[in-house]
């Protein structure tokens, strides 16, 4: 096998994966083509290097740059490590990006921050005049003194101008400026950027050093990044059109000039539906409100028809769709009423236009909107002049922006109109927002990656490809697909013929004897640490206490303990909870020798987290983890449904529930066996997935041949002794293993 374009400068260790190299030559050979690919490689086998070794080096070869990009933070900081080790062997300029909310010093908004950097440029800009013409009047001070008469009747000009450039310099400096901004524009960057590209520097790294100089690091990272070979950054700065313009221009790169790297792709659709989702609340109507009749404007009264006749409107929808006692459940979270209709528009639409009673929608919408742009403008202007303390956000722009998107948008295929209501834990009030809901994510995506050079989207779970194709918009993309090359001995995976999980069953008491007998197995059999995912929190709360964890309790930590019941006593329980520090409860997991985690699937210990060797030898998925059926997965089936309706039967099914569903249990089992050296056993606890005829409900075939054919079937009382036998091959038990 030929090196990637004849070497591999950019790989930083001593030699690859034997699968690695031939994907980082195939990837090579798609980017040489300007072809998107997508690269499916099981946990642990190097998929970031797989994917950015030949993306520096064609971008290198090109003139180009390379954005390397993740939604988890683990995957973050994996990043960082990787590109400091290729720097170690090749030197490359890179940088890591976070947004301006992290790394202010002063704490403003971004709007607020607009502002100071406009005045502060003002004021530096006008300390130059002035420096410039105090210069200036000096020289003809010396040539008048010489009996230049002409020199004179100039400093004269001079000095008026002068006196007047101070007068300007007052005001502005009366107004809001940035001292650590200022210090960038006065000072001299280039002991910054010495710095910065001595290593490679994260975000925290840049803050710190900026602090301690009164410097503001968000923008000196901007001004460095110009020409770079390599940006790290969230999915933010590529999936949201705006951000990712300006993105670009502070890249010095046009679109075509930039290759993106997305890792955990799979996640790439919801990461796009929730960009591309436009919200309005009734608290940002009422604001509106009363900045419409604070307003010396003629265009006011239509403003207010319109925004009053929407926030009327919105009231009334909700309260009218509540079910009985559905209004007393609303808690502090968003809670999602049914509006939509599939023979007419939505019932806020219709509610609104039956309370509008002005002339004419369109026309005063379109007053709105302008005087909107008005009230912003003052509002920037009083901030830069300091006549107020901070910058207000115009109420009336964002309410008239969004009915106007409303009343266009919200009949197009894949917009999706919605209401939800939460409780003001205040004043215990209930308030509601609107919501056009985005549906299907490539009319995002596709813009992004028709413009780009091309995009390798990598991760352990994107098959089935021609749906990662269809849902994301892309055109005819290289695909290439790498299992786990670890010896095959080394790892199990049972698909156990407990009862089917169905939401009707679970609360079955024979059913839940079954499965807590196959937990308790397999927490007592697994030597050393066990992950255990549920579909739901509440699902693993249930276990967690049906096993012993509520002897412990709560302990004040997060997350909660106990030690495991009956044969297995001894054993910490740890329960996963929503809200739960994450990185805190793994920490403390992996530093037992003996502990099992209760977990849900649709938390964030399923995927991007790793637990290598010892941290976690058996990983238990119990049930199949389908999402809560909510309105919103509705539309997104029938938005699936009439999308792809030429693609597949059942689209709507298949594209937004069985597949994400399949791939959320693909994601937790890969927490473990991350190593050549690893060995563990992973279970699948639910008849679904097993052999046996399930009909429609099974689950099998929705996973990869190969990983299909690892599947071992088993009944539930004998996974123990399979556990046994396994694990005893491989010496694992510390003295003599249990008795079964």
């Amino acid at each position: 096998m030929a090196e990637t374009n004849g070497h591999l400068r950019f790989f930083p260790y001593d030699e690859p994966y034997p699968n690695q190299r031939e994907a980082m030559d195939r990837i090579a050979n798609a980017l040489a083509r300007g072809q998107d690919v997508l690269f499916e490689g099981a946990p642990g086998t190097g998929k970031t290097l797989s994917a950015l070794v030949p993306a520096l080096e064609h971008a290198r070869e090109r003139d180009k740059t390379v954005v390397i990009t993740t939604n988890v933070h683990q995957q973050m900081r994996q990043f960082v490590e990787d590109a400091r080790a290729i720097t170690r062997k090749e030197p490359i300029r890179a940088v890591v990006f976070r947004g301006k909310a992290s790394m202010c010093h002063i704490d403003v908004g971004y709007q607020e921050c607009q502002s100071l950097r406009d005045t502060t440029r003002a004021v530096v800009e006008k300390e130059e005049d002035k420096r410039q013409l105090e210069e200036r009047q000096r020289a003809l001070l010396g040539e008048s003194r010489k009996g230049d008469s002409g020199a004179a009747e100039a400093r004269s000009a001079v000095m008026d101008e002068l006196g007047s450039i101070e007068e300007e310099l007052e005001t502005l400096r009366e107004g809001n400026v940035c001292e650590h901004y200022y210090n960038n524009l006065v000072g001299d960057a280039d002991d910054f950027f010495a710095w910065l590209f001595e290593d490679v520097r994260t975000p925290d790294d840049i803050y710190e050093y900026a602090d301690e100089r009164t410097l503001c690091g968000y923008e000196l990272l901007k001004e460095g990044m110009e020409g770079v070979d390599l940006v790290v950054c969230n999915y933010h700065h590529l999936l949201d059109p705006m951000i990712r313009e300006q993105f670009f221009r502070w890249l010095g790169r046009d679109p075509e000039d930039v290759i993106t790297v997305f890792d955990e792709a799979h996640n790439v659709e919801s990461a796009a539906r929730d960009h591309a989702t436009r919200t309005l609340t009734e608290n940002t109507l009422e604001s509106a409100l009363d900045e419409l009749e604070d307003a010396d404007d003629s265009r006011a009264e239509p403003a207010e028809n319109v925004v009053g006749a929407f926030y009327r409107a919105l009231r009334e929808t909700y309260a009218n769709a509540f079910e009985y006692g559905e209004r007393e459940r609303v808690g502090e979270n968003w809670h999602d009423v049914a509006v939509a209709n599939s023979d007419r528009r939505d019932d806020l639409t219709l509610t609104f236009l039956e309370e509008y009673e002005g002339r004419g929608i369109e026309t005063e919408l379109e007053l709105a909107l302008q005087l909107g742009e008005t009230l912003d403008e003052e509002y920037e202007r009083a901030y830069k002049e300091g006549e107020t303390p901070t910058r207000s956000e115009c109420q009336t722009l964002q309410a008239a922006g969004f009915v106007s998107a409303w009343m266009k948008d919200g009949t197009k295929l894949g917009q999706h109109p919605m209401v939800s209501v939460r409780r003001d834990s205040g004043t215990d009030e209930i308030y509601g927002r609107a919501e056009l809901y985005t549906c299907i994510p490539r009319e995002v995506t596709r813009e992004l990656f028709e413009e780009v050079y091309a995009s390798v989207l990598m991760s352990a779970t994107l098959r089935p490809f021609d749906v990662t194709e269809d849902v994301l918009g892309l055109e005819s993309p290289a695909t290439l697909a790498y299992g786990l090359e670890y010896p095959e001995r080394n790892r199990r995976t049972y698909a156990v013929r407990a009862p089917p999980l169905f939401a009707s069953e679970r609360n079955d008491a024979e059913t839940q004897s079954v499965v807590a007998g196959v937990l308790e197995d397999a927490i007592r059999f697994t030597p050393g640490n066990a992950l255990v995912f549920f579909p739901s929190y509440a699902e693993a709360e249930r276990y967690y206490e049906r096993l012993g964890g509520s002897v412990g309790g709560r302990d004040g930590r997060d997350g909660r303990d106990g030690t495991l019941a009956s044969a297995a006593r001894g054993t910490e329980l740890l329960l996963d909870e929503p809200g739960t520090r994450t990185e805190e409860l793994r920490s403390r997991f992996v530093a037992s020798d003996d502990a099992a985690l209760f977990t849900s699937l649709w938390g964030t210990l399923a995927e991007g987290v790793s637990f290598d060797g010892d941290d976690a030898r058996t990983v238990v998925v119990v049930g199949v983890p389908y999402p809560h059926l909510s309105k919103r997965m509705e539309a997104v089936q029938d938005a699936y449904d009439r999308a792809y309706a030429d693609r597949a039967r059942d689209a709507g099914w298949r594209y937004a529930v069985e597949i994400p569903t399949i791939r959320k249990t693909r994601q937790a089992l890969g927490r473990v066996i991350r190593s050549p050296e690893d060995f563990g056993v992973r279970a699948l606890v639910d008849k679904r997935y097993t052999r046996a005829d399930m009909g429609k409900y099974g689950v099998r075939g929705t996973f990869p041949a190969e990983e299909r054919e690892e599947l071992i079937d088993i009944e539930p009382g004998k996974l123990k002794f399979a556990m046994l036998n396994f694990y005893a091959d491989h010496d694992a038990y510390d003295g003599e293993p249990p008795r079964p």
